[in-house]
């Protein structure tokens, strides 16, 4: 449904779709076969509130040595998050993107996104802070246009990730949006195993 729903969505154009790790690379992975075009990764790890984490503060992306942060203001404003405590949330996050990155790619390098489309697939949209972080990291690499492809999405993220993108494409906003995984069967962890398969590593 995703991968037909995008179909126009590129103009035409060469496209890369990268999937955010994990559950979007699964997603990822059909609509790149769909499109014929080449699967890589773009890794992102939400920065979780502190005895919350679940609730995100914002996330942190990075695309070679770009790294690029998204924050959640009123989150932090209402739970009174310091500097230092955004700080080694931070550091801790971006090391565990770097570790997954290379355990994801090994030596492969990433594919290139210059004067592509980038097509970025996640699992859902709840907050929309990680998808957020991810088109902020990859706008660094000068694509042509960036498209954003997701199942489902909250109307509010929708919104604001769609103000930012060339195009966004989610077939299903329900109301009340309730959680990303009401809109699966089997909303299961994706492990690193599953992520490498995707990539043909």
């Amino acid at each position: 449904m995703l991968a037909a729903a995008l179909a126009g969505g590129t103009g035409g154009q060469d496209a890369v779709v990268l999937g955010l790790p994990r559950g979007g690379v699964p997603v990822a992975a059909e609509v790149a076969a769909a499109l014929g075009a080449p699967l890589d990764v773009l890794i992102v790890r939400k920065l979780g509130l502190p005895g919350r984490p679940e609730l995100a503060m914002g996330a942190v992306a990075a695309v070679g040595d770009e790294v690029r942060t998204v924050l959640n203001e009123h989150v932090l404003a209402r739970a009174g998050v310091d500097d230092a405590t955004l700080a080694g949330v931070r550091e801790r996050e971006l090391a565990e993107l770097r570790r997954r990155e290379a355990a994801y790619r090994g030596d492969r390098a990433p594919v290139p996104v210059t004067g592509r489309v980038a097509v970025l697939v996640d699992d859902g949209l709840a907050t929309g802070a990680t998808v957020r972080a991810a088109v902020a990291a990859v706008r660094r690499s000068a694509p042509s246009r960036v498209v954003v492809a997701v199942p489902v999405g909250s109307a509010e993220a929708v919104r604001d990730v769609g103000a930012e993108v060339d195009a966004l494409v989610c077939p299903w906003v329900p109301e009340p949006f309730l959680a990303v995984g009401r809109a699966y069967v089997d909303f299961g962890q994706t492990g690193d195993g599953e992520v490498r398969r995707a990539l043909g590593g």
